[in-house]
């Protein structure tokens, strides 16, 4: 069976929901899926002052080498100025020595994200985690236009070519719309599809 893990790093939780959608497309799909969050790096007067949400059902990740024991990797974060935060990109940075003996070449990669805004940077940082899936000779499957829900002006809502995304609001307020999350599940459910091709 296709191996696949979902990736992430939320503060407020918005990535958290939009995790377990791509998970759930991507079990749709056919495959074993485990759901992994990376460390959380801010002090922890950081994460008290700003309520980051602290309770979650996925365990943090053992560390960069069990990325190797998967068919394919799906990468959730929100942005921070336009790119991946700093929890996210501190993991990427250990990633070095399967870089080095190739571990990632040919698996299936993707990414998905949240901003605040509508335009608070959704594509560069999808673009800012996905140059990391690059980097180590991943195949990319984005959120493609076969997922009619990203198309349309009638409503606010997250969506790219690049991956499946959500808008928070500046307060968070905005939970994941319902086409965001099947954008996402359809996201994981094709990535899952393609990685059993390629297995």
């Amino acid at each position: 069976m296709t191996k696949v893990l979902v990736l992430y790093y939320s503060s407020y939780g918005h990535i958290e929901q939009m995790a377990d959608a791509v998970a759930a497309g991507a079990r749709a799909g056919g495959a074993e899926v485990d759901i992994r969050r990376v460390a959380e790096t801010a002090p922890a007067e950081v994460v008290t002052a700003a309520h980051f949400k602290t309770d979650t059902a996925h365990p943090e990740i053992e560390g960069p080498d069990a990325l190797a024991d998967y068919d394919a990797i799906i990468v959730g974060a929100p942005t921070r100025y336009g790119r991946m935060p700093s929890q996210m990109a501190a993991f990427w940075d250990t990633t070095g020595g399967l870089w080095m003996r190739g571990a990632l070449v040919g698996k299936i990669g993707g990414a998905f994200t949240s901003t605040a805004s509508q335009h608070g940077g959704q594509e560069t940082t999808l673009f800012s985690i996905l140059t990391n899936l690059l980097h180590h000779g991943m195949v990319i499957v984005g959120l493609d236009y076969g997922f009619k829900g990203q198309m349309g002006v009638t409503e606010v809502l997250g969506g790219t070519p690049y991956g499946a995304s959500t808008i928070a609001d500046g307060d968070g307020s905005r939970q994941p719309h319902q086409t965001e999350l099947e954008g996402a599940r359809y996201q994981g459910k094709r990535i899952a599809e393609m990685a059993a091709k390629l297995k």
